[in-house]
């Protein structure tokens, strides 16, 4: 780690570049990497069995896009209704059980994904496919990177 700061910082000596020059191609990489181009794609996003994964979960609707604003939901709960532990007990319950189903639910798409995957692409490898989902799935779709190409309902491009 210290070897590494040190040679960017020799090579930040050797190069100078302004702040806003490297702001610039901070946002033009992440702008790329949003729209989905490999070469700017992180590691765990990198791979045509990735991005069929991916737009197996952005053409369907999940109850895991729920998750935050649920967890936002019960916050609120813990903060706001401690005066009436009988309203609180039930939104408690409530959420839980929401939670356990979106787990299922989770665990349920992750297979079946992991199984579409595995007929597209016979010769690959699907380490983490069924957790690569269920995260993607988790996210609110509006903040998914990278960006979800098709639309909930819409056909899945062929290769």
């Amino acid at each position: 780690m210290r070897e590494a700061m040190k040679r960017n910082k020799e090579l930040r000596k050797a190069n100078p570049v302004s702040k806003e020059e490297r702001r610039d191609e901070a946002r033009k990489r992440r702008e790329a990497m949003m729209s989905g181009d490999e070469r700017y794609l992180l590691p765990r996003d990198k791979g045509p069995v990735k991005a069929y994964v991916r737009d197996v979960v952005d053409s369907r609707r999940n109850l895991l896009g729920l998750f935050m604003p649920l967890a936002i939901v019960v916050f609120i709960a813990l903060l706001f209704l401690q005066t009436m532990p009988g309203i609180q007990s039930y939104v408690t319950l409530a959420c839980t059980a929401m939670l356990l189903v979106m787990a299922l639910e989770g665990v349920v798409n992750g297979r079946k994904i992991t199984k579409l995957a595995r007929e597209r692409f016979p010769d690959e490898t699907f380490r983490g496919l069924g957790w690569y989902a269920f995260v993607r799935a988790s996210q609110i779709r509006k903040l998914r990177a990278p960006r979800p190409r098709v639309k909930p309902g819409d056909p899945i491009p062929a290769k």
